[in-house]
């Protein structure tokens, strides 16, 4: 057991260490020999865990799903699943090097072999599970497309984070994703229930 415990505790050094390289340099400007001095581990104990900086880059880009629930978020389905889904998301890029590494990396996919397109697509399904699941409780406008929309939001997101990134380092990022939120709610949902959903999110405060 101790052994084990040394192992994911070195296995979680190396993850914040290339996160912290990622999230500043991306995937080309961040060397092996970097990641192994921030991480003050041996090669080989590099390469026990992670075949190459690939695999390292490929099992950061999971981290994102991480940081909100997606199967407990999906266990209750709906639109306003999906405006906490994105805070949550927010929050993780503003308190999380991890997620910030993961996100640079899947807009950075083609710097490096194994394309990360599939967390665009995984971004973009549950989005359009929690869509769906609004329109049949009528949540949504009849005339409203559920993916075309679920498309929409992912893109929107990805590019309110970066603007917020350049402009503000984030600070605004849940106000920017709350502006959203508001001005896309009155389109998609009929107007006696705009009410009813907090473009704001209903997460916790954080601590």
């Amino acid at each position: 057991m101790a052994r084990q415990e040394r192992a994911e505790q070195t296995r979680k050094t190396i993850l914040d260490a290339a996160a912290s390289r990622f999230d500043a340099v991306g995937f080309l400007g961040a060397s092996l020999s970097d990641i192994l001095g921030e991480a003050g581990v041996t090669k080989g104990a590099l390469y026990f865990h992670f075949k190459s900086k690939e695999e390292l880059a490929d099992a950061l880009v999971q981290e994102q799903f991480g940081v909100v629930d997606t199967a407990e978020l999906l266990q209750s389905p709906g639109l306003q699943t999906a405006i906490d889904w994105s805070h949550g998301l927010a929050r993780g890029l503003r308190t999380d090097v991890r997620v910030r590494a993961s996100i640079r990396l899947v807009i950075e996919q083609g710097s490096f072999i194994t394309p990360a397109s599939n967390a665009y697509k995984e971004w973009i399904d549950v989005a359009d599970a929690c869509f769906i699941a609004g329109k049949a409780a009528g949540d949504l406008r009849k005339d409203v497309a559920t993916h075309e929309l679920a498309q929409l939001v992912v893109s929107s997101f990805t590019g309110i984070q970066l603007s917020s990134q350049v402009l503000t380092g984030r600070t605004d990022l849940s106000e920017r994703l709350t502006f959203m939120w508001s001005m896309l709610l009155p389109s998609i949902v009929p107007p006696r229930r705009v009410h009813r959903f907090d473009p704001a999110g209903t997460l916790p405060a954080e601590d």
